[in-house]
Order: C-alpha cells, then structure tokens, then sequence
C-alpha cells in the first residue's frame, strides 16, 4: 500500500526529526557539523523556508521550519539530504545511506505549541545528558534565543516575538522558559504526534488541519485495544 503524504499547509510550521540510520551517527565531528548548516543554509535559501529552531544530536537532527508552501518542506530536506550525504561518505570514505528512512515531520500550531516545540529541541542535549546547560550545547538554536550569539539561520517565530517588546526582553523571557523542564504530558504528546506525523495542537488546530486537508489529524492510541475472549471463543 503506498504511503499517504504527510500533513502539509503553506504557513503552518513543521517540527521535522531526522535520524541517522540504525541510529548510528550522522555526525562523527564538528566539521561535519558545520558542514551541515552551511547545506541547510544553502537549502533555506533555495526553498525560502524559515527555520526557527533547530539542534544537531550525535544521531539525529530535529529542525521547526515553516514553509512559503505546500511541498517546501519536502524540497528542502531532499536537497539537505542529499547534499549531506553525498559529502559526508566522501569525506569519510564510505558509501551506502545515511538517513532511517523519510524524515518524519508535524504539523504545529503557531500560537499555542510552537514555543512548547522550541523548548523541546533546545532541551534535546539536557534530556540526552549531554550538558547540564542547554546553552552551553554549540550546535543548536539555544544561545541565539537566549541572546548570546546571532544565528543567521534563524528567523523567530511569532510566538517567540510575542514573549516581549525587545530583542533583550525576549531573549530573558526565554531563558527562563528553557531553564524550566516541559512537562511529561507536554513531552509525550510533541513525540507522539511527531512519530504519527499528525497535527499537534488544539482541537479547533485539528479541524482548521482536517478541513484543509480531508485528512485525520489527531493521534490514535499505540496499541489495539484488548480482545474480549468471550466473545472471540468459538
């Protein structure tokens, strides 16, 4: 059965999740690193898409990007891709894939998710136990949003605009919402939806997505519900 295509609207951001196959590392060090979002650069660029959060892991890369359009998302993480692969086994010597499969991505609704989406991937390094200081992690979005460096990458995202009238403010406002853990039902519903490739938000974000795309937006439960033995006995 071919695969249905994923949730996809111009102006809705996507929280994409990218990892490396077999969960071995996409990145064996910080050239390749650098290497990477100087192709996503290139790629944004190409695809007018705005990037407004992202981190780099050992083993995956999770990136929030609104798209100009229907199937810019998809353009620009075939010709990332790509590119990145092609350099990488040439640099390291080897051949074959890279990537786990497609890329997953989620639709996210801009006004109420987006920032809860942001403090995810700028945590990413903290919950791995990579760093106790998510701005002290070199390969993400965290500093810029904090104030301590420019990230030309990034564009912010509404929801973070509205955290305060100045660029200062803003950065201070957000440094206290990343030095705050999300919650286990904040985190369980941004992985379910990103493993389901659905709509994370409200339900009228839901109905907004299913009306657009006469598709389900919602998650449905992981596993079946039990058999009921007395009525399935012969």
């Amino acid at each position: 059965m071919a695969r249905l295509p994923r949730l996809d609207l111009p102006g809705i951001p996507q929280h994409i999740v990218q990892r490396g196959n077999n969960r071995l590392p996409c990145f064996l060090d910080d050239a390749d690193r650098r290497r990477y979002l100087h192709l996503l650069r290139e790629a944004l660029l190409d695809t007018h898409c705005a990037l407004h959060g992202y981190v780099l892991m050992d083993n995956h890369v999770h990136l929030l990007a609104t798209p100009p359009e229907a199937g810019a998302i998809a353009r620009l993480m075939q010709k990332l891709g790509r590119s990145y692969v092609g350099q990488f086994n040439a640099r390291h010597r080897r051949t074959g894939t890279l990537w786990e499969g497609r890329y997953k991505a989620c639709l996210v609704d801009g006004e109420r998710y987006a920032l809860q989406c942001l403090r995810y991937i700028d945590l990413n390094p903290v919950r791995a136990r990579m760093t106790d200081d998510p701005l002290a992690y070199a390969w993400s979005s965290c500093a810029s949003h904090c104030g301590q460096r420019e990230d030309a990458l990034l564009t912010p995202h509404p929801a973070y605009t509205a955290l305060a009238a100045t660029a200062p403010d803003r950065a201070k406002a957000y440094h206290r919402l990343v030095h705050e853990a999300l919650a286990d039902d904040d985190l369980a519903a941004i992985r379910a939806y990103l493993q389901q490739q659905r709509a994370l938000g409200h339900d009228d974000f839901h109905a907004m997505v299913e009306a657009k795309t006469r598709r389900f937006a919602g998650i449905r439960p992981a596993h079946r519900p039990p058999r009921n033995t007395q009525t399935c006995r012969k």
